[in-house]
C-alpha cells in the first residue's frame, strides 16, 4: 500500500486552516462580548450618575464605592468605566475617588489644556 504524501499535506493544511478559523471565531466572539459589556456598563454608570448628581445634600460628585454599590459593579470596574467615559471626570482634591459629570460641576473645556 502506497501512502500519498499529497493527501497527507492536504489534510495537515486543512486542519491548520480550520483550527485557525475556529480560533479567530472564538477570539472575535470574546471581543464582541467585551465591547458589548463595556457599552452596557458605561450606560448604567452614566445614567445612575445623571439621576444622582447632585444628591440630596447638593454634592456634585459621587464616590466609586457608592456608584459600585448602586450599579452592582465592582469598584475596579467602576473606576475603569468612569476613566474611559467621555462625560465623566475624576474630581481632584478629594480623599477618595469621586466622580462627576461634565456640565453639572465642571465644563469639558475647563479640563482641556
Amino acid at each position: 500500500m502506497a501512502i500519498d504524501t499529497c493527501s497527507i499535506w492536504q489534510g495537515i493544511i486543512t486542519g491548520a486552516v480550520g483550527g485557525a478559523l475556529a480560533g479567530l471565531t472564538v477570539w472575535g466572539a470574546g471581543q464582541s462580548q467585551r465591547k458589548w459589556l463595556e457599552c452596557l456598563h458605561r450606560k448604567r454608570v452614566n445614567s445612575w450618575l445623571k439621576e444622582n448628581i447632585p444628591d440630596k445634600y447638593g454634592n456634585k460628585h459621587r464616590s466609586t464605592r457608592a456608584i459600585a454599590s448602586w450599579t452592582n459593579l465592582s469598584e475596579d470596574r467602576v473606576r475603569y468605566i468612569c476613566s474611559i467615559h467621555d462625560d465623566i471626570y475624576l474630581s481632584t482634591g478629594e480623599k477618595e475617588d469621586v466622580w462627576g459629570i461634565y456640565g453639572v460641576g465642571r465644563n469639558k473645556k475647563d479640563n482641556k489644556k
